[in-house]
């Protein structure tokens, strides 16, 4: 075999290689990637949950803050919230009831002080969504507010695959 040969072959052995890395995303009419389905139920609730949980906590410890921990009631705001922006079809802070986040916590007898609401609407995981969240600095703060010791998260995910996320951060009244 001359040298030719063997090189021909390489670079045809190389970019067969290069085609079968993976299927290829599926391409909506704009020609841009069909979002992926991100399947909440075969993750678990408590899996999802607790993978933000440390994640926010790793993020805070890492800044000399201390940890937040769960709140069933800001968890049940949440929750309500989520699933609201779902009915709306957009995601805001208001209710379709015209409530606001204050009025929700309020709602589920929340002792606490409401420190921040985090919403989005997307087709992205728990952490992707975190990420986003800590890329714009007035979400950051929400997440690094040193005033927050309590979290409540939660979300709604619709049959297509779109997930509506809430979180909302809470800490002792007064301070």
């Amino acid at each position: 075999m001359d040298r030719r040969t063997v090189l021909v072959t390489g670079m045809f052995a190389f970019l067969s290689a290069c085609g079968a890395i993976g299927p290829r995303p599926q391409l909506g009419a704009d020609g841009k990637p069909l979002p992926q389905v991100y399947n909440i139920a075969a993750q678990g609730e408590g899996t999802i949950a607790y993978r933000l949980l440390d994640s926010v906590n790793t993020l805070r410890s890492s800044r000399g803050m201390g940890p937040l921990a769960y709140n069933a009631q800001l968890n049940a705001a949440a929750a309500t919230h989520s699933r609201d922006m779902s009915v709306q079809n957009r995601p805001w802070h208001f209710g379709s009831d015209g409530s606001s986040p204050l009025d929700r916590v309020n709602r589920v007898g929340y002792t606490g002080k409401l420190l921040g609401e985090l919403i989005s609407e997307t087709y992205e995981t728990e952490l992707e969504t975190l990420a986003t969240w800590m890329g714009a600095p007035d979400m950051r703060n929400v997440i690094l507010d040193p005033k927050a010791t309590e979290l409540g998260f939660a979300w709604f995910q619709e049959p297509n695959g779109k997930i509506w996320w809430t979180m909302v951060t809470g800490g002792v009244r007064g301070l």
